[in-house]
Parts: structure tokens; C-alpha cells; sequence
């Protein structure tokens, strides 16, 4: 039964990453935008990715495309252009999809601690694993922005409240499982592709973080690697 368990997690969590442009992550629809005619830098691999015809120029067709990705994931501004923060954006999913379910290829997640929680903020990737075997994940995550970085090292989970609200921002923080001062894993109602990023904490869906709730405890370790884009 434990065996089955943990194979439908890795799978759950997989999915996420081969198909990240169907979540519903209950994302705030965007004011409505005026739809650009310009031609953005990274037109075609815009184009590419959004599966429209390569040409790069811009159409009505491609601006729509690109617009509806931009208020699927909070990217402002919102009018279609094909530009830096957009494809970043887009970079970044296919980087995560790459890594497929071999997340700590590289190893640089210990291997000798027993159950940790996995946070690789260059990829924005996190994965519970148990030695070497992967028990859930990789899913993405939104980690903190610049100048409210999600701080790296080894750590110990050291207080969990189901239903925690901020006293600093005064913002439900649910399933949060703090793992470094006021840093911890918690569920968002963001997409987790929503610039610039979160004020220090783990972010999750709910789904994700509700899993990560199930699976840990308190004193589990965390280990948090690599640097956030733009940090």
C-alpha cells in the first residue's frame, strides 16, 4: 500500500511539470488590456512555445495568445507583447519540464538525511525524497523576490499551523510548515509562474501543499540550494 501511495505521488507531482499551462491555480483574471501590435524580442519563441505559426511578427492571433498566458500568470503589463519577463517565464517551464523525475541528478539535494523536503530555487523546483528515492515531486514553487530571498542551507522544520496567518502581511498562510524564522512552505492562490515572487516563504498550490502537510513533520529537514532568476 506504501509502495502504491508514493508511485501516485511522483506521478501527481510529474504532471505538474508536463503540463503546467493546464493547472488551475485559481490565478486573479488581470483588468482587460489594449492588445499590442508590436513585435516583441522573443517573438518566435513565444510563438514556438504558445504553439503558433513561427513567423516572427506579431498578429492578432499571436497577441491574444500571449495576453491570455500574461493574466493566467499575473505577468504585467498584460498587452500581449512578447517580451523579456513573458518569455522568462516560459523559459523557466520548459527548464522545469526537462528535469522530468530525476530532480536531484546532480545531487547537490542530500542523500544521507532520511526524508527531506528538496528546494531548488534556480529552477524553482521542490521534491520530497528519502535517501536517494524520490517519494513526491518535482513541483513548481514561487520562492522569494529580490531583496526578500528564500535564504539557502540546511534546515529543520520546527513548527507547523494548518491554518497560520501572517502577522506581517496579515495573509492566510494555509498548511504552513515553517522551516527557517518566518520562512516556510504554504499554499498561495497564485499561479506559481506570478512575478516577481513571494516575500521569503515556499509557495504552493494547494494541492502541493497540502501533500508536502501529509508527508512531513515536525524536525524533518529542508535544504534549500541554488539562486532565484532576477535575484
Amino acid at each position: 500500500m506504501g509502495d502504491v501511495r508514493r508511485r501516485g505521488a511522483v506521478a501527481l507531482g510529474i504532471t505538474a511539470l508536463v503540463a503546467p499551462l493546464t493547472l488551475v491555480l485559481g490565478t486573479a483574471p488581470a483588468q482587460a488590456a489594449s492588445c499590442t501590435t508590436q513585435t516583441g524580442p522573443y517573438q518566435k519563441k513565444v510563438e514556438k512555445f504558445l504553439g503558433r505559426p513561427v513567423d516572427g511578427v506579431q498578429s492578432r492571433g499571436d497577441c491574444k495568445a500571449i495576453q491570455a498566458f500574461q493574466n493566467k500568470h499575473g505577468i504585467t503589463p498584460n498587452q500581449g507583447y512578447a517580451g523579456p519577463v513573458t518569455w522568462g517565464v516560459m523559459d523557466l517551464m520548459l527548464k522545469q519540464r526537462a528535469v522530468g523525475n530525476k530532480p536531484n541528478k546532480a545531487g547537490k539535494c542530500p542523500t544521507n538525511k532520511g526524508r527531506i523536503a528538496c528546494v531548488n530555487l534556480t529552477l524553482q523546483l521542490s521534491w520530497i525524497q528519502d535517501g536517494s528515492r524520490l517519494v513526491y515531486g518535482p513541483v513548481p514553487v514561487r520562492t522569494g523576490r529580490n531583496g526578500y530571498e528564500t535564504r539557502t542551507g540546511l534546515k529543520k522544520i520546527y513548527w507547523r499551523d494548518i491554518d497560520h496567518v501572517s502577522s506581517i502581511y496579515d495573509v492566510p498562510m494555509p498548511y504552513s510548515q515553517f522551516f527557517d524564522g518566518g520562512q516556510a512552505f504554504h499554499s498561495v492562490g497564485l499561479s506559481m509562474w506570478n512575478p516577481p515572487g513571494s516575500h521569503g516563504c515556499v509557495n504552493m498550490t494547494k494541492t502541493t501543499a497540502k501533500k508536502y502537510w501529509s508527508l512531513l513533520k515536525k524536525g524533518d529537514d529542508v535544504f534549500v540550494y541554488g539562486r532565484k532568476p532576477g535575484t
